[in-house]
C-alpha cells in the first residue's frame, strides 16, 4: 500500500512530515499510516499542475492522445480490480461485492471519458451564424486550467474517477485530495497513472485533512476550478471561498431523497428497491432514498414486509461471504447516526426495527439497519441527511399529497416513484423537484447520464458529457472578413 504524496510524477514525503492513521472500521485497528499534506505541499502540487498546463503542453495534446492515457489507466484499474476492491473494503467497510462493482465502474468512467476526449477532436469548433456577413464567428471549447478536486469517503475510488477522468479528458491538470478516512485507493490510482506514463504534474494526489490540505487547495490562487462532493455546509464554505477569486465551482452536496410507492406497486418489488435505496453502502449515499412515502391502502402490508426483510440482512465484515451491510466508516459517523436515531425517538418517532448495535459485535462501527415510523415532519430525521442505514416511512392518501411531501425539502438531489401506471409515474417524475429521478427503481447510476441536484443539493452536473463540460471554457472567436475598411474613425476618403 502506498503512503506518500504523489506530486509532479514523484512520490514525496510531506514537507512538514505529518502523518495520519487509516483505521479499518470493521475492526477499529490501524491498518496504515499515510502522509498528511499541508499548505506547503499543496503549493508544490499546484505549481506542478500549473506548469504542466501552462508550459508542458498537456492541453495542447489532441483528444486522441489524452484518451490513450485514460484508457491505460482504465486497463491498470481492471488489472488490479480485486486487489483495489479489497483495499476499499478495508478502508471504507462496504461489502466486497459493492466495492468490486465500484472499482469496475471507476475503470469504465476512464474509458467513457477517453471516448469523449476523442470526440473533442471531431468537434473542435462551432460555427456561429451572424446577422452581419462582414464577420465570421466560431465558438471553441478550451480546458479551464488547473482543477482542485476534493472527494468524500463513501465511494473513494469512484468519486476520484468522476473528477479525474473528465478533467484529464478536457485537457485540465488536477490536484486531488481524497477523504482523510479513505485515501488508500486514491494512492493506488496515482500509482496506476504513473505506470501509464501520465506526464509529470498532470495528476497530483495529496492525502491529509480537509481543514488543512483541502482548505489550501480551495484558497490557492493557482487553482482555476474547484470540484467538490460532500456535505452542504462544507460546500457553502467552498463556494464562499471561491468567490474571492471567481473560481469555477461544481458542487455535489447532500440529499434527503423521497421514494413514493403507490398502491398498485408489487409490494416485494417495492421493498427490494426501497432497501437498495437506503441500505446499499450502509446508507452512506448522498442520493439515498431515505424518506419513503407509501400509499395508505398498502402501508401496513408494505411496512411489515420491509421490517421482515430488513431484519434478515446479514451484517458483518465486508470481506466475509454473504455480508450485505458492513460497518459505518468511522467512530464519529457511527455516533452521529446513533444520535440521530435517539433524537428521532425523543421527538416521538417509533423505531420499528434496528436502531442499535447488532448482537455479537463488540468491535467495529456496526449498526443494525433501521426503520423509523411516525416521524414528525419537522423532526431532523425527516428533514436532515443522516447518512446511515436509517429510513423514515410514512403513509399518504393522494398523489397530490405525495408530491407535496416529496418536494417539501431544501434538498433536491434525487427522487423515486413506483407504480404500474406509466402515465402516473411519468407525471410524478415530472413533478419532482430533483436532479435525478428514478421510476420503478432506486439508485442506478450510469456514467453516460447527468448527475447532480436542485436547490441545496449542488451546482452543476457530473458524468456524461455534462461532466466534461465542467472542465471546459467556451471562447468566441470573431473575424472581420470584409474587403472594405471599417471606416468608423478613419474614413476611406480621408485615407486617400
Amino acid at each position: 500500500m502506498r503512503s506518500e504524496l504523489y506530486i509532479d510524477g514523484q512520490w514525496m514525503k510531506p514537507i512538514k512530515g505529518g502523518t495520519c492513521d487509516v483505521i479499518n472500521p470493521a475492526t477499529e485497528e490501524v491498518i496504515q499510516t499515510i502522509a498528511a499534506a499541508t499548505a506547503e505541499d499543496v503549493d508544490v502540487a499546484v505549481k506542478a499542475a500549473r506548469r504542466a498546463f501552462d508550459k508542458d503542453g498537456w492541453p495542447k495534446l489532441s483528444g486522441v492522445q489524452r484518451a490513450r492515457y485514460l484508457r491505460a489507466i482504465a486497463t491498470g484499474i481492471r488489472a488490479r480490480q480485486a486487489e483495489i476492491a479489497r483495499l476499499e473494503v478495508l478502508d471504507n467497510g462496504k461489502p466486497f461485492p459493492e466495492a468490486d462493482w465500484d472499482i469496475a465502474d471507476a475503470a469504465g468512467c476512464f474509458d467513457f471519458y477517453a471516448g469523449l476526449a476523442e470526440q473533442l477532436d471531431n468537434n473542435p469548433e462551432e460555427t456561429i451564424a451572424l446577422a452581419d456577413d462582414r464577420f465570421t464567428s466560431k465558438a471553441v471549447k478550451e480546458p479551464i486550467g488547473v482543477a482542485g478536486a476534493i472527494i468524500p469517503w463513501n465511494y473513494p475510488l469512484l468519486m476520484a474517477a468522476w473528477k479525474v477522468a473528465p478533467a484529464l479528458a478536457a485537457g485540465c491538470t488536477i490536484v486531488l485530495k481524497p477523504a482523510e478516512l479513505t485515501s488508500l485507493t486514491a494512492l493506488e490510482l496515482a500509482a496506476i497513472a504513473d505506470e501509464a506514463g501520465l506526464p509529470p504534474g498532470v495528476l497530483n494526489i495529496l492525502t491529509g485533512s480537509g481543514s488543512v490540505a483541502g482548505q489550501a487547495i480551495i484558497d490557492h490562487k493557482g487553482v482555476d476550478k474547484l470540484a467538490f462532493t460532500g456535505s452542504g455546509p462544507v460546500g457553502s464554505k467552498i463556494m464562499a471561498a471561491a468567490a474571492r477569486d471567481i473560481k469555477r465551482v461544481s458542487l455535489e452536496l447532500g440529499g434527503k431523497s423521497p421514494f413514493v410507492v403507490f398502491e398498485d406497486a408489487e409490494i416485494d418489488e417495492a421493498v427490494e428497491w426501497v432497501m437498495f435505496g437506503i441500505f446499499w453502502n450502509q446508507g452512506q449515499v448522498c442520493s439515498a432514498t431515505s424518506r419513503v412515502l407509501v400509499q395508505q391502502t398498502i402501508y401496513e402490508r408494505f411496512l411489515a414486509r420491509l421490517i421482515e426483510e430488513t431484519n434478515r440482512i446479514k451484517i458483518g465484515n465486508g470481506l466475509e461471504e454473504g455480508v450485505l451491510l458492513g460497518p459505518l466508516v468511522s467512530k464519529r459517523q457511527y455516533h452521529q447516526v446513533l444520535a440521530a436515531i435517539g433524537a428521532a425517538r425523543n421527538a416521538g418517532a417509533t423505531v420499528a426495527c434496528g436502531g442499535d448495535r447488532p448482537a455479537g459485535f463488540d468491535k467495529g462501527y456496526y449498526l443494525c439497519p433501521t426503520v423509523l415510523t411516525d416521524v414528525p415532519l419537522d423532526c431532523d430525521a425527516w428533514v436532515e441527511e443522516i447518512f446511515g442505514p436509517v429510513v423514515c416511512v410514512r403513509p399518504f392518501e393522494t398523489e397530490e399529497e405525495a408530491i407535496e411531501l416529496a418536494n417539501d425539502s431544501r434538498f433536491g438531489l434525487a427522487a423515486a416513484v413506483m407504480s404500474k401506471d406509466d402515465a402516473r409515474a411519468e407525471r410524478v417524475a415530472a413533478a419532482f423537484r430533483a436532479g435525478i429521478v428514478w421510476i420503478n427503481c432506486s439508485q442506478p447510476t450510469f456514467t453516460e447520464a447527468p448527475w447532480g441536484g436542485y436547490k441545496e443539493s449542488g451546482i452543476g452536473r457530473e458524468l456524461g458529457r455534462w461532466g466534461l463540460d465542467n472542465y471546459l471554457e467556451t471562447k468566441q472567436i470573431t473575424k472581420y472578413v470584409s474587403e472594405d475598411p471599417w471606416g468608423w474613425y478613419i474614413k476611406p476618403e480621408a485615407a486617400e
